[in-house]
C-alpha cells in the first residue's frame, strides 16, 4: 500500500480544507477520514510503474472505480509531480488491461486466475469479471484527459494508451450493431436475473445501426433491461470529445481524431432520436435505457454515469429535457427513489428496497443550484455515516445503521470531491474545441 505520510501535498490540503470547514466539525471529520482512505487502503504501486487500485472490500481493480477513486487527488497533484506520476500509473495500468480485453470490467493485480465466479467464461487469468459496460471504457479516457488538463502530465499517453483508444473506438463501433457484429456473451449460472444476460448471454434484442452503442451491463454491474444505456452513451459522447483533442494535440493523429469525431456524432444523434420520451406529467425526458424498437425504461440508478450526473459529466444535451428529467428522477415516479425518516434519494435494484445510495445523494448535491437542497444533503450525509466516519454503498432510509458495504472507496472519493468543490478547489474540465464543457 502507499503510505499516506509520503504525500505532503495531501496533508497540506486536508489542513486547508479543515480550516475552511471551521464550525462544521462533522463534515471536517468525514472529509479527513474519507480523503486519507484511498491512499492508505486501496493503492498499490508495483515495480513496473503501473498503479493498482482495489475498489475497497473487493480485491480487484475496476476500470470505473479506480478512475473515480483518483479524481479528488487531481487537486493536490497540480502541485505535486510525484502524485501526478502515481495517477498516471493508474491510467497506464487501465490501458494495459483494456488491451488484454476491452469487454472486461475488473482485473487482477497479476495473472493469478482469481475471479468473481469460477463458472464464468474467462479468457485469461488477468480477468476478475467480464461484464461489458460502456462506462468502463469511458472512465480511463476521462482520467487520462483530466490528469493532463489539471497537471500537464502526459506520461500516461504511451503506446498502450493509443492501442487501447483504438480498441475502444472499434468496440463501440462493433456494438452499434450488437446482433450482427458482436460475439460477446455473458452467462452466469444459478444467480439473479440481473447478474446474467438473456438469450444465451446475448442480452435483450436491440435494433442495430441507430447510432447508439450497446452495453451489456449498467455501472452498477447489473444487466441492462434494454441494451442502449442512455447515460453511458452520453458519457461516451463526452470522452470521445476528449479523445479528439488528445489525438489532435498529443498524438497528431488525424485519422484517430476523425474516427472519434464521427463516432461521437453518430452516438449523439442516436441519443436525440431514440433517447427522449414524452411523458404526461414531466414532458420530454431522457429514458434510462431503450432498445431502438420503441421500448424504453424510465428510471435512474444511483451509479454513475446516471441521468442525475449529466451536469457533472459535462453533457449539455437539451437543457429543458435535462431539467424535466431531473424532476422525474427525484420523484417517486422513479421506481428507485425512496423517502424515509432519515434520508430520501435514489437507490438501485442492485441493493435492497428503500436503500438510498450515498453516491446519489452526493451527486444530487453536486448538480444542484439550490443552496437549501445542498445543505439538506450535507446534513443527511453527516447524520447517516452510522458512526464509521465513511460513506457506504447504500443505507436504509429509516435506519442508517442498516447499510451495505462499510468500505466503499468510490463513495468516499466522490464525497471528498464535493467537499473540495465547496471549498473552492475545482477540477479543470476544459476542452480547446469548446465541446461539451
Amino acid at each position: 500500500m502507499i503510505e499516506h505520510r509520503k504525500w505532503e501535498s495531501v496533508d497540506n490540503l486536508i489542513r486547508e480544507v479543515k480550516e475552511k470547514l471551521q464550525g462544521r466539525e462533522k463534515l471536517s471529520y468525514l472529509f479527513e477520514k474519507c480523503y486519507a482512505n484511498a491512499l492508505h487502503t486501496t493503492v498499490r504501486e508495483p515495480a513496473d510503474g503501473g498503479t493498482y487500485v482495489i475498489t475497497g472490500d473487493i480485491p480487484a481493480m475496476w476500470l470505473r472505480d479506480s478512475t473515480a477513486q483518483m479524481r479528488p487527488y487531481l487537486i493536490p497533484a497540480k502541485k505535486d509531480p510525484a502524485l501526478a506520476k502515481l495517477i498516471a500509473g493508474v491510467v497506464r495500468r487501465q490501458f494495459f488491461y483494456i488491451n488484454i480485453d476491452p469487454y472486461a470490467n475488473a482485473f487482477n493485480e497479476t495473472a493469478n486466475g482469481a475471479c468473481w465466479d469460477k463458472n464464468d467464461l474467462q479468457r485469461n487469468d488477468w480477468l476478475w469479471e467480464r461484464k461489458y459496460e460502456v462506462d468502463s471504457l469511458c472512465y480511463p479516457i476521462q482520467l487520462a484527459y483530466l490528469l493532463w488538463k489539471n497537471t500537464g502530465c502526459t506520461s500516461q499517453f504511451n503506446e498502450d494508451f493509443q492501442r487501447g483508444a483504438d480498441r475502444i473506438i472499434q468496440t463501440f463501433r462493433r456494438e452499434q450493431n450488437h446482433e450482427k457484429n458482436s460475439s460477446y456473451r455473458f452467462v452466469r449460472e444459478n444467480t439473479y436475473f440481473t447478474d446474467t444476460l438473456s438469450r444465451e448471454g446475448k442480452g435483450a434484442l436491440v435494433k442495430g445501426d441507430i447510432g447508439l452503442t450497446w452495453s451489456g451491463f449498467r455501472p452498477s454491474d447489473d444487466a441492462c433491461t434494454y441494451g442502449y444505456l442512455i447515460p453511458s452513451n452520453m458519457f461516451a459522447v463526452i470522452v470521445l470529445g476528449y479523445l479528439e483533442e488528445i489525438e489532435k494535440i498529443v498524438y497528431h493523429s488525424e485519422q484517430m481524431q476523425t474516427e472519434a469525431a464521427c463516432l461521437r456524432q453518430q452516438i449523439e444523434e442516436g441519443i436525440g432520436r431514440y433517447g427522449i420520451v414524452e411523458t404526461e406529467d414531466y414532458g420530454k425526458i431522457y429514458a434510462y435505457e431503450v432498445d431502438g424498437f420503441g421500448q424504453y425504461n424510465l428510471m435512474d440508478d444511483a451509479n454513475i454515469p446516471s441521468l442525475l450526473s449529466l451536469p457533472y459529466l459535462g453533457y449539455r444535451g437539451d437543457a429543458e429535457v435535462i431539467r424535466n428529467t431531473r424532476r422525474f428522477i427525484l420523484s417517486e415516479a422513479n421506481p428507485y427513489y425512496y423517502r424515509g425518516k432519515f434520508s430520501c434519494g435514489i437507490g438501485s435494484p442492485h441493493t435492497p428496497v428503500r436503500h438510498v445510495w450515498q453516491l446519489a445523494l452526493i451527486m444530487q448535491g453536486m448538480t444542484s443550484a439550490d443552496e437549501r437542497e445542498r445543505e439538506d444533503i450535507l446534513r443527511m450525509l453527516s447524520e447517516t455515516d452510522a458512526g464509521t466516519g465513511l460513506m457506504h454503498e447504500s443505507m436504509h432510509v429509516d435506519d442508517p445503521s442498516r447499510y451495505m458495504r462499510e468500505w466503499f472507496s468510490w463513495a468516499n472519493a466522490l464525497f471528498c470531491e464535493w467537499i473540495l468543490d465547496i471549498c473552492g478547489y475545482k477540477i479543470v474540465r476544459q476542452q480547446s474545441r469548446g465541446y461539451n464543457v
